[in-house]
């Protein structure tokens, strides 16, 4: 999972089986169109605001519920998104893109991610994207942090150099009172399964009987849990990305897990970093990279380099290990992050900083913090003790990662319990129409917590595993072998009949 916003610019295991009468009732395939003619009256769409938009690209507000067990209660809006198929007599539905996060947006997505699409996709299909609820122009929420609250390294909960948490524990009391006083009543609405139940709201403002999905990141576990709530208004649902999906931990669970997911990817980046083809070649072998980037990050934590225009307004160890974090998302990241540790090993003059705006972080880091604070209540209460533990043998088993991702978190002292339950994915919860895609060596998703989704979802799924680095498959890293299987599925509904590995 994302988890917060970037600094730079989750199946081998046997599918639980379903009686032979209930797997091939769910196994029937779509019918051709899952479309109904019969949008809501009072939506209304006009021309998107924005730099760098497709023309055809509209926008539109739509109403939900603050509290869906009160329709008619306090409502809120939901910026919604769309490019119409490009071929309307070939059109067959509605491709939702559900964005990751928490605290993401797809609402430009028509215009970028949906331009990658293939054709036949885009003549199959109107794409619709949107801003979830809080979420940019989403009634937007904010915790209302300090500047230096909203860097990255800090909300994180990367510990000090000496691996103490005392800082961290500080911050993440401060956050959590600052959005207990701060945020309102949207903030403490936000959750995964009211992000579904918004989900079925859009489905219903735009006449579909059923609707598709393409969601990436923790998206995947938003459209997990759609597809659990709403079994019976999926049609063809594709998982980009997927984490595990354990109701007892939740995001709990996708923080651990970067510190194995750094670990998976961080080869791949060695090797490029020591191609004697590579202008920003960073050392002779793989070997050396690894020792290289350790020494680096740990010699920036005795000693920071000023950075100006960052946040912190420093490149100290923790914003290198942060960065090389986000770094391995793309292998487009590699040579930004090469240029960084060859400037701050060498002595020269650092990059430009590419940090995001106060006002992004702002709404980003409230978003996360409810959803996740909100889905589960797995966070050790305010002792820090255990979290120090924790962090101790991860700092020793997972080096890259120096224990941030067993950190204590803002929701140790959240001060709202969660609403409700969090959904459980089982095999038996809806029809057999999702395709899970996943690469390798995903630096957020890694594939052990992938095949726990796959695992959840038993015979209601299928996998294709794509062999490369990198957060994001589908039309992200050229792979034909796994774009062609998704294609084909949200063309045809045609799944492989097995697990693949591309």
């Amino acid at each position: 999972m994302r988890i917060l916003g970037s600094t730079t610019s989750g199946f081998t295991a046997a599918a639980l089986t379903l009686p032979v009468l209930a797997t091939t009732l769910l196994a029937l395939p779509a019918p051709a169109s899952a479309s109904t003619p019969r949008p809501d009256p009072a939506v209304r769409w006009e021309k998107c605001t924005g730099t760098g938009l497709d023309p055809r690209q509209e926008c539109a507000d739509i109403s939900v519920p603050l509290d869906h067990a009160k329709p008619r209660g306090p409502q809120t809006t939901l910026a919604v998104s769309r490019i119409r198929s490009e071929s309307p007599d070939r059109r067959r539905g509605t491709l939702l893109i559900i964005p990751g996060g928490p605290g993401g947006s797809s609402i430009n997505d028509p215009s970028g991610k949906g331009k990658k699409l293939p054709q036949s996709v885009r003549d199959a299909y109107d794409i619709v994207g949107f801003d979830p609820r809080g979420v940019g122009r989403s009634t937007p929420v904010s915790c209302g942090l300090t500047h230096d609250d909203l860097a990255l390294v800090n909300v994180r909960g990367w510990p000090a150099a000496d691996g103490s948490i005392d800082k961290n524990t500080e911050t993440a009391r401060r956050l959590a009172a600052a959005c207990a006083t701060n945020g309102g009543e949207v903030m403490r609405s936000i959750s995964t399964r009211n992000e579904a139940r918004d989900i079925d709201r859009i489905r219903q403002a735009l006449g579909e009987r059923r609707l598709s999905a393409w969601g990436l990141s923790y998206g995947t576990y938003v459209g997990a849990v759609y597809a659990q709530m709403f079994p019976h208004r999926t049609d063809r649902w594709v998982l980009d990305s997927s984490g595990d999906p354990d109701p007892k931990r939740v995001a709990r669970g996708w923080l651990a897990n970067y510190e194995i997911a750094v670990e998976d990817a961080f080869p791949d980046f060695a090797a490029w970093a020591a191609d004697p083809a590579n202008p920003d070649r960073l050392a002779a072998t793989p070997a050396e990279v690894r020792p290289m980037f350790l020494a680096l990050a740990t010699r920036l934590d005795r000693a920071p380099i000023p950075w100006a225009g960052a946040n912190p307004a420093e490149l100290n160890g923790n914003v290198l290990r942060q960065t090389l974090l986000d770094s391995l998302y793309s292998v487009t990241r590699f040579p930004a992050l090469a240029k960084l540790m060859a400037a701050a090993r060498d002595g020269r003059e650092l990059p430009a900083a590419n940090t995001p705006p106060d006002q992004v972080m702002q709404n980003s880091v409230a978003v996360t913090g409810a959803t996740i604070c909100n889905d589960v209540d797995a966070w050790p209460a305010t002792d820090p003790a255990p979290y120090a533990r924790d962090v101790a043998r991860s700092r020793a088993q997972y080096p890259l990662t120096a224990g941030m991702p067993r950190n204590i978190w803002l929701c140790a002292f959240w001060k709202d319990k969660p609403r409700e339950r969090p959904t459980r994915i089982t095999p038996d919860g809806g029809p057999s129409n999702v395709l899970m895609i996943q690469t390798r060596r995903d630096p957020s998703t890694p594939l052990a917590g992938a095949l726990k989704m796959r695992e959840a979802f038993g015979a209601r799924a299928r996998m294709v595993t794509v062999d490369t680095v990198g957060h994001g498959a589908y039309v992200a890293n050229g792979n034909a072998c796994g774009d062609d299987a998704v294609t084909t599925f949200l063309l045809t509904g045609e799944r492989p009949a097995r697990d693949k590995a591309c």
